[in-house]
């Protein structure tokens, strides 16, 4: 098995739609090309079909009248699905990576839908009452191994039958139970992988010693078995030699839990394998998976601890800074985040490192990915630590341009959504259509102010992803179902709303119909769920992340959902 980083190469455009197409036409264009120094105008070759090298009245070649205009496949349009893999069903009350994922793709595919977005994969922490909050992760990096399918791991040879448990057929996911059954024989299955001998072996092997994983892997696997062993709340807390990372105490710890951070890297392993062949099997299809990145990263994770100088932190470690946001429709006082904001004057000088790797990682994850809260590239909301609501805050510049003149140089071209909801300023705008990359959309975010809103279909751009609604909305139906009347008359005219409709598939249909090039749906729409399926309520702290699909309507028995959505995307030219 390869674990290999996609290349791609990055340009800032002076427009939305990027220009990673050479130009069929070309006398008197330009196209930008990177520089060491930034960026610069280049000009371009003409092209075999350039009628302009052609003299007025001249005649021109046989074959003219078939010179038709040639289209880029990234222009295409396309549609997708929002399902975390949690929420699949599973036997163990959660959803996996196992035969559930690949009969979700089987359906997707029948669907004529080619993405598939998930949440973060990140695993969810566990000390500070997040919840199972895939945005509240403790490492950037490492892969959720709770997903971990026990069957598969029966089928490595790694656990024998009789050693799973008794099925769980929960209708939420129970994040605390899920860690109880799964956490020993995951780690059991681990240990026999680090003992055993094979080509298995040798893949695991192969895996830890790969420069793109090895430059993070270490890092968190000895964050977590100090973790382990000091059970503090977080790393603070820890004595000054482990926390401020000296040599000789670290040392001693990889001696003394060698077995605990072999299985932890062993593990990683497991979720790589098993996410991998997911993974394949969606781009066999047709799939682009789009994956989702915070913006920030916890405090208690290795990323914090393993890089403090990047991070706006006192001289004992403490953050001075926290992230959050201003007031706005979640919330009168702001949501305070309570993650460490970067010190981005500090990370320019080392050329972004810790973000590139970052984006390098998620291109061995994904095919393309969503990065949450964009905005805070170009002016993010700093909250003292010591505050209590986020409303205290004050703006502060982003890096803008050169965090991804930085990337650009060297990765390549990266294939982003910018999650540009909330408040958008303009050098927000500016930001994003720079570096091509299309914002978002929401319906559910359409219909309570004047024409000019523009999460409005007849304001949609095309270079732009769409949603009914996102993780953080309520379903369609629960949306429906708690809207104000004047709103709901709103949405009666302007979709023509009849007896006989079901908000959420006329939604899907709006959706569908805009010219954005991408749509998502989450899949509770397609399911016309209410509320009781809701992902996530922003400012809330318990009770999220935990919805999953019933066992009752598996994948088997949406048949006609399939063929009505296929027959909607088909009218709209998105198959």
């Amino acid at each position: 098995m390869a674990f290999s980083v996609h290349h791609h190469s990055l340009c800032l455009l002076p427009s939305s739609p990027p220009a990673t197409k050479q130009p069929q036409f070309s006398k008197g264009l330009s196209l930008i090309l990177k520089t060491g120094r930034g960026f610069k105008l280049a000009a371009t070759s003409s092209s075999l079909r350039d009628v302009s090298q052609f003299a007025v009245g001249e005649d021109l070649p046989a074959d003219y009248g078939e010179w038709y205009p040639r289209k880029d496949p990234k222009d295409r349009r396309r549609a997708g699905i929002l399902l975390h893999p949690s929420s699949l069903t599973g036997p163990y009350g959660i959803g996996d990576l196992g035969s559930e994922a690949f009969r979700f793709l089987d359906w997707l595919h029948s669907t004529g839908c080619s993405v598939w977005q998930v949440l973060p994969l990140v695993p969810p922490g566990r000390k500070g009452g997040e919840d199972g909050s895939p945005y509240a992760g403790q490492d950037a990096n490492c892969g959720n191994t709770l997903l971990i399918s026990l069957e598969e791991l029966v089928k490595d040879g790694l656990l024998k039958k009789e050693e799973l448990p008794e099925p769980m057929d929960e209708e939420y996911v129970r994040f605390a139970d899920v860690a109880d059954v799964k956490d020993p024989l995951i780690a059991k299955a681990a240990e026999r992988l680090v003992l055993g001998e094979g080509e298995l072996k040798k893949q695991f092997e192969a895996f830890r010693k790969a420069p793109e994983i090895s430059g993070w892997i270490e890092d968190a696997a000895l964050f977590a078995a100090i973790d382990n062993t000091l059970n503090t709340l977080t790393w603070y807390e820890w004595p000054e030699p482990l926390k401020d990372r000296h040599l000789v105490a670290l040392e001693e710890i990889y001696q003394t839990h060698k077995k605990f951070i072999d299985i932890f890297i062993a593990q990683q392993f497991l979720f790589q394998r098993q996410w991998q062949a997911v993974h394949q099997y969606a781009k066999s299809k047709g799939i682009s998976i789009m994956g989702d990145m915070p913006i920030y990263v916890g405090y208690h994770s290795a990323d914090v601890w393993a890089n403090k100088r990047k991070f706006f932190l006192n001289r004992k470690g403490f953050p001075l800074l926290v992230s959050g946001v201003p007031p706005d429709a979640f919330s009168e006082t702001g949501q305070l985040w309570g993650s460490p904001l970067y010190d981005w004057q500090a990370m320019e000088k080392d050329g972004f490192s810790w973000w590139i790797q970052r984006i390098e990682r998620a291109y061995d994850l994904f095919d393309e990915f969503r990065i949450d809260h964009f905005r805070g590239f170009a002016g993010y909301w700093a909250v003292p630590s010591e505050a209590k609501i986020a409303l205290v805050g004050t703006w502060k510049a982003g890096p803008r341009e050169a965090l991804f003149e930085a990337i650009a140089n060297a990765i390549g071209d990266i294939s982003i959504i910018a999650e540009d909801l909330g408040v958008i300023t303009e050098d927000v705008v500016k930001l994003r259509k720079a570096i091509g990359a299309p914002g978002m959309a929401v319906l559910q975010f359409a219909f309570g102010s004047r024409s000019d809103n523009p999460h409005l279909p007849h304001n949609h751009e095309v270079n732009q992803v769409v949603y009914t609604g996102t993780h953080d909305n309520d379903t369609a139906v629960g949306w429906w179902e708690n809207l104000g009347e004047n709103e709901k008359s709103n949405v009666r005219k302007y979709l023509h709303l009849t007896e006989e409709s079901h908000i959420s598939w006329a939604l899907m249909e709006a959706a569908a119909s805009s010219v954005a090039r991408t749509v998502i749906i989450p899949m509770q729409d397609v399911l016309e769920l209410d509320n009781s399926a809701r992902m996530n309520t922003p400012a809330t702290q318990f009770g999220n992340w935990r919805w999953r699909m019933s066992s009752s309507r598996n994948f088997d028995k949406l048949e006609s959902e399939a063929r009505k959505l296929s027959d909607m995307l088909s009218m709209y030219n998105r198959l």
